[in-house]
This record gives C-alpha cells, sequence and structure tokens, in this order.
C-alpha cells in the first residue's frame, strides 16, 4: 500500500513498501556520500488542460521574494541551524547553503509541500549538485526536464537557476499529488519517471524520515508531519 499526503490535515502517513531495508540503506549511504551518485529519472511529458496549465504557468511565474513561513524567528533561525548543520558537507558555503535552504523552504511552503520531503527528493534526485544533468536531460537540484519550461513557462528561464528550478520541481510534484489524490507514492513514482516501482519512493521517503525530518515540529514549521 502506499503512502499518502493529506494536505488538509497537515500529516504524511507512511505505510510499508516492498523494499529490502539493506538495498535501501546501502543505496541512500551512495545517494549521501558519494559526489557522483544521484537517483534521477526522468518526467513524462502529458498533455496538460488549460486550467492546469493556467494554474501550473501562474506558479512557476510568481515573483515574490522567497521568506521563511515560521510563526517567530526563533522557529526560523532554529530550522535553518539544523537543516545547515546536516548540509554542511554538500555546500560547504555558509551563505550558498542559507539560500538554498530559504528558497527549499519558501518554494516547498508555496507548494503545499513538506520542506524536509523537498530536502530528501533532492538527494536523492541530484546529491545537492546544482549543474546535476541526467542522462535523459533532468536539470539541476530538483531534476527538472526541459520540456517543463515549453509547457508552462517562458524560454528565457534557466533551469540551473537554484529559485527557477526548486519552483518548478515543487509545482510539478504538487501537480503529480493533485493528479494522484494525495498518494505520495505514485506522485514521487510519476516525479521520476518509475511510476509503479518501489524503489524510488522508497529511497525518497528514507531520506526525508532519516536525515531531515525534525522531532518536535509545529503545524508553523509546516505542511506535513511524517511517521
Amino acid at each position: 500500500m502506499p503512502f499518502r499526503y493529506y494536505p488538509h490535515s497537515l500529516v504524511y502517513r507512511p505505510v510499508q513498501i516492498p523494499l529490502t531495508a539493506a538495498c535501501s540503506c546501502l543505496l541512500l549511504v551512495a545517494a549521501f556520500l558519494m559526489p557522483g551518485f544521484a537517483l534521477a529519472g526522468a518526467q513524462q511529458e502529458e498533455q496538460l488542460s488549460a486550467s492546469v496549465r493556467s494554474v501550473m504557468q501562474r506558479a512557476v511565474s510568481d515573483q515574490a521574494s522567497p521568506r521563511l513561513a515560521f510563526s517567530t524567528q526563533q522557529e526560523a533561525d532554529l530550522w535553518l541551524g539544523s537543516m545547515s548543520q546536516r548540509l554542511m558537507k554538500k555546500i560547504p558555503d555558509e551563505s550558498s547553503r542559507q539560500d538554498f535552504l530559504k528558497t527549499v523552504h519558501y518554494e516547498a511552503t508555496r507548494a503545499g509541500l513538506d520542506p524536509q520531503l523537498v530536502l530528501g527528493l533532492i538527494e536523492v534526485e541530484s546529491g545537492f549538485r546544482k549543474y546535476a544533468v541526467s542522462t535523459s536531460g533532468a536539470r539541476g537540484y530538483m531534476q527538472v526536464m526541459p520540456f517543463w519550461v515549453r509547457q508552462i513557462g517562458a524560454t528565457e528561464q534557466n533551469l540551473f537557476h537554484l529559485r527557477t528550478n526548486l519552483r518548478y520541481g515543487c509545482t510539478i510534484l504538487r501537480h503529480y499529488l493533485d493528479v494522484e489524490n494525495g498518494d505520495l507514492f505514485r506522485a514521487l513514482g510519476r516525479y521520476n519517471g518509475s511510476l509503479g516501482q518501489a524503489e524510488y519512493p522508497n529511497l525518497v521517503k528514507a531520506a526525508w524520515l532519516n536525515h531531515w525530518s525534525l522531532p518536535n515540529r509545529t503545524a508553523s514549521t509546516n505542511n506535513g508531519n511524517p511517521g
């Protein structure tokens, strides 16, 4: 059975998906420790309805400045401090790391996603490599396929640009969650171009829960409570 995403109750409910623990752990260790490792796939181009295309176009064209959506500055500082420490080996420069994390939090939150889930997805997709390119042509941190720019964006948009890549990636995952009625297992499969296969959703789930989750978060630290 899949693990599901409940956008209204702000809860993620994971259940078992068949994959051996040994394989999952080994692949996660490789993804986190090996600079060149990533399990990137390829979103499949599909015909979008006019209404869906319009919604996604508005989502990727918004120019509001990234901001952290926390109740207090203390909560923001705690989240940034915790995530920054975990990400230090992947993005050594503190300024770049802070910018990256603030952008992840903003783009995930505005798309109704858990920022830690997005960090887990990025870990598996690109290993936090800004200029990662898959054999299928997917680009950047969230491994976005170029056809999305043609479908919902503008030709001048650069998928290697931090905010552009995260904006597209979060918008696309939100779209797939809506298509799959909140079924995160199937939405992740669509995102990776491996719909119906357990390996990729399991790896993202494991990265999310094992590397990026926070034990005692309030709803204001946003949109999903793994476990």
